[in-house]
């Protein structure tokens, strides 16, 4: 045991940093691994509910991130306003900023460090910039093109699309698709290239991972996994136990890891917390990190053991997340950094007397109002809910009010959002014992008559 934990001490210095892109409060966090501690938030943008201004300058929908191979310079892609920011990663300084075409997704340098592509998801095209932002050309792919990757050798770069089931090869040194590979869903939002050559990539409308290998006569798909409901991201890693994936699936609220066979074997499903999204291994391969999209932190995972080790919070809703060895070379590498903001009220709901459905809601401060933004599955396909607060959790209800309506889509999955006083919403009424505060999910109908199908009790929060 000793041995082991000095091996994963040494995986990682306090020249390291982990980033997050954090989609609602517009900023990217940076972590100090060898602490497992936040240094501080980088500011690129308001409050979600800030951008609606007509006079807003600031960047919405950070989202995002990608890396230069002399880890000197992290890009930053910010959905909503169109935008790459190139960031000085020992400063935090940032260098520069593109304007794209609609609706960029995520982006990644090339292996040399010459250009950064672009996934232009809102069109269909992947814009390539030179290293300095300046928009060299565009590369024609599938409609909606969600991310890039490169192979190690930098010869092959590879597409996953967010509206086609296609995944695409493409010459680097030519610009050009050489291979469209049907897939089985028309959404693949994420990819990571194994140092092996196996392309893995996400489905998360249908909750499954493709695996694309190379043959005789170009690249085939060789499995297709069920992986479980909201499966996000994925990555690779080599270590001192085998060559493996490690995948986040939102809807379990886990990690599942699995071999690199033929036909991949799940080996271990790691409880993470609300809502895994982005996921990065350290360069040796024994830390996993994970952005918790619902609960605003980043989870640490021992990945030789395969467990958890600590949650560290961070901004608002991470999606992207990277870690960067000696991106700090010196210096503390809190230069334009600010200190976290606030933390959200995160609810579990979960149906009286067991069952598969289950909710995870979450509350955060914008400003002078809050967001929620709540996920289901497990539900009735196509079916219409209504979420509730309450002081009780049967009909008749005392103090019920209503936020927001969820429909579900046909795998039995939904969500919502809603936007003004919710803390004050959910928090005790005056004059309300203790403990007596509820979420409630309702078929839609009378809310007075109906009995809950989901239930969250906010006072453990």
């Amino acid at each position: 045991m000793t041995a082991l934990l000095v091996l994963i001490a040494a995986g990682v210095t306090a020249h390291d940093r982990v980033y997050t892109a954090n989609q609602t409060s517009n900023t990217v966090s940076v972590v100090d691994p060898a602490k497992n501690a936040l240094i501080g938030e980088l500011e690129l943008g308001a409050p979600r509910t800030d951008v609606l201004s007509p006079i807003y300058r600031g960047q919405a929908l950070v989202h995002g991130l990608g890396f230069s191979p002399d880890h000197r310079t992290l890009a930053v892609v910010s959905i909503a306003s169109n935008a790459v920011t190139f960031i000085d990663t020992a400063t935090n300084r940032i260098k520069s900023v593109t304007y794209v075409g609609r609706a960029p997704h995520e982006a990644f340098f090339t292996p040399d460090g010459s250009e950064l592509w672009v996934s232009v998801r809102g069109e269909s095209h992947v814009a390539v910039l030179d290293a300095n932002g300046k928009e060299l050309r565009r590369i024609s792919v599938a409609d909606g093109p969600g991310m890039v990757r490169f192979r190690r050798d930098g010869k092959l770069a590879f597409v996953v699309s967010s509206f086609t089931p296609e995944l695409d090869v493409v010459d680097v040194v030519k610009h050009e698709v050489i291979q469209r590979i049907p897939v089985v869903s028309p959404f693949s939002p994420n990819l990571d290239v194994c140092a092996d050559g196996q392309v893995w990539m996400t489905h998360k409308d249908v909750g499954k991972v493709t695996v694309i290998a190379p043959g005789e006569s170009g690249y085939h798909v060789t499995s297709v996994t069920d992986t479980g409901p909201i499966t996000n991201h994925v990555a690779c890693v080599d270590n001192g136990v085998g060559k493996l994936v490690f995948v986040t699936v939102g809807g379990a609220n886990a990690v599942k890891v699995f071999t690199r066979d033929a036909t991949p074997q799940l080996v271990a499903t790691i409880p993470t917390g609300s809502l895994p999204h982005g996921i990065w291994a350290s360069d040796d391969g024994t830390r996993i990190y994970v952005g918790l999209e619902n609960s605003d932190q980043v989870g640490v995972i021992d990945a030789v053991a395969r467990r958890e080790l600590t949650r560290i919070p961070i901004g608002q809703a991470p999606q992207a997340l990277v870690f960067i060895s000696n991106a700090v070379p010196e210096g503390a590498g809190t230069q334009s950094l600010r200190p976290l903001q606030s933390r959200p009220i995160v609810v579990e709901m979960s149906a009286q007397g067991g069952g598969n459905a289950r909710g995870l809601a979450s509350i955060r401060s914008l400003g002078i109002v809050d967001g929620l933004e709540v996920n289901f599955v497990g539900l009735a396909a196509k079916t219409a809910y209504g979420l509730y607060v309450a002081t009780n959790t049967a009909p008749p209800y005392a103090d019920l009010r209503h936020i927001t309506d969820v429909l579900t889509n046909p795998r039995g999955g939904g969500q919502g959002q809603a936007v003004g006083p919710l803390k004050e919403l959910v928090r005790h009424p005056e004059g309300s014992r203790p403990g007596a505060r509820f979420l409630l999910l309702l078929p839609k109908g009378d809310p007075m008559k109906e009995r809950p199908v989901l239930i969250g009790n906010v006072s453990a929060e």
